[in-house]
């Protein structure tokens, strides 16, 4: 494919400009550039989901070339967390091997009796992906992690020309990084072109890969500044006080599956906690289950000391919590400013009436995060970033007493990975206890003083 000076309008304000690029069989691509830079973008527009607004795009596919993307989208697999986002927010149940079967014809929902050949490319992308063993299971009750390899399965059930990924590395853990990091080296090698947006390029796959850098959605030299990263945690035996939260017993499920535990858990003040484990150890569902959005099977208990009333109103008062899941519910037709204010009452993009108070609250934690000018932009219009930062400020802008973060620096840049580390220690520094989920070591900042381990 060919673009020539593309342009992309969103908005009415530019997200790409004057943008020239080739991608050829074979060749590897790493997609780089600050939140908002516009990789996204250029990703839909390779693919041919979003149409240049200026310029030219061109195909050549089957030896013909063409405007129209029509075949594009059908030859040209993208993996995103959008794909991720579409089977969250379904209201029907659907296996995985439901799921990767529909994708055999471009669809969303199989519809129809599988052919051998749909059913032996199944089983072979089933193994390269390791999804052999859920392919019975609900996907929406998948971790995230697995969610992602179920995308990236679907991508390559059509034997696509091109590979596009968007953020792909993001919530995996190391060994999932690293076997699927062989799947993307197995399909270069087959001659598919392959390109990655991403803001850790020392987790992307052993490629040649040649580096495609954007600032403010133009084509721009890459800075020589390292991947910054928080201080790296360092464990504590100190002695702690009051509880704050206490699991006992507590096993929780996502549809017919055990997702975590039996588990007894104390949480007291002064502790603040890394969480580790694989995908699908259950790190996230122990998020939902302090935050309150789900709860233990029968025989389990939670309690939380530290409200004057467990009611779902004073939860959204004191605790904040930040996961996929929040981030694919909020990527929705609200105003940015909606959903940072959101976080007062804990409804989903209501911008509740704020008193002065409240309003400066705003104004301050949009501003530390960087995301000031984002406050009359559409939430889904933003990139997975410029989300992220949002959501960020919708959990702390309440200054809570509890604050559960899932993979809190996924999808930021380096710039954002700094100024949500300087925030936490502001917040720590101001009483709040912090438990953070993450998959890279250098995500764990370093007030954390204990660490839970889930396999």
């Amino acid at each position: 494919m060919q673009l020539e000076s593309v342009g992309v309008r969103v908005e009415g304000a530019w997200a790409l400009q004057d943008v020239t690029f080739g991608l050829t069989p074979g060749s590897a691509w790493l997609l780089t550039g600050g939140n908002g830079a516009g990789k996204s973008t250029l990703l839909r527009v390779l693919r041919g989901e979003v149409a240049p607004t200026a310029g030219s795009r061109a195909y050549v596919l089957d030896g013909a070339r063409r405007s129209s993307a029509v075949r594009a989208l059908a030859r040209i697999a993208l993996v995103s967390p959008r794909e991720e986002a579409f089977y969250l927010t379904r209201s029907w149940a659907q296996s995985v091997r439901d799921s990767l079967l529909a994708a055999w014809d471009g669809g969303t929902q199989r519809l129809w009796v599988p052919t051998p050949e749909a059913q032996a490319r199944l089983a072979d992308v089933a193994e390269w992906t390791f999804l052999t063993a859920l392919l019975d299971r609900d996907v929406q009750a998948l971790s995230h992690g697995q969610r992602r390899r179920v995308t990236l399965a679907r991508a390559l059930m059509r034997e696509p020309v091109a590979l596009l990924l968007d953020e792909f590395t993001d919530g995996l853990d190391a060994a999932a990084r690293a076997r699927l990091g062989e799947v993307v080296e197995g399909v270069a090698a087959s001659g598919v072109a392959v390109v990655l947006a991403t803001h850790r390029p020392s987790d992307a796959p052993r490629l040649a890969w040649s580096r495609l850098h954007l600032e403010g959605g133009r084509v721009a030299r890459p800075s020589a500044s390292p991947e910054a990263a928080p201080a790296v945690a360092a464990v504590s035996d100190a002695l702690t006080g009051e509880v704050l939260v206490r699991l006992e017993n507590a096993g929780v499920y996502r549809g017919d599956q055990l997702a975590v535990g039996p588990l007894s858990f104390t949480w007291r003040t002064g502790e603040h906690w890394l969480v580790t484990g694989g995908n699908g150890a259950g790190k996230s569902t122990l998020v939902r289950t302090l935050a309150g959005e789900v709860f233990p099977a029968v025989g389990g208990v939670v309690a939380r000391p530290f409200l004057r009333r467990d009611t779902r109103a004073e939860r959204a008062r004191r605790i904040g919590w930040v996961s996929a899941e929040a981030q694919v519910d909020l990527a929705r037709d609200w105003t940015g400013w909606a959903v940072v204010a959101s976080g007062f009452t804990g409804e989903r993009g209501t911008g509740p009436d704020l008193t002065p108070e409240q309003a400066a609250r705003v104004a301050d934690v949009t501003a530390r995060l960087g995301v000031s000018d984002l406050l009359d932009r559409h939430a889904d219009t933003l990139s997975q970033g410029q989300l992220k930062r949002l959501l960020l400020a919708r959990a702390t802008v309440h200054a809570p007493a509890l604050l559960l973060l899932d993979e809190p620096f996924d999808f930021l840049d380096a710039d954002a990975r700094a100024r949500l580390s300087a925030l936490l220690a502001h917040l720590v520094a101001g009483g709040t206890h912090v438990l953070v989920v993450a998959h890279h070591a250098s995500d764990a900042p370093g007030f954390l003083n204990r660490h839970l381990h889930l396999q």
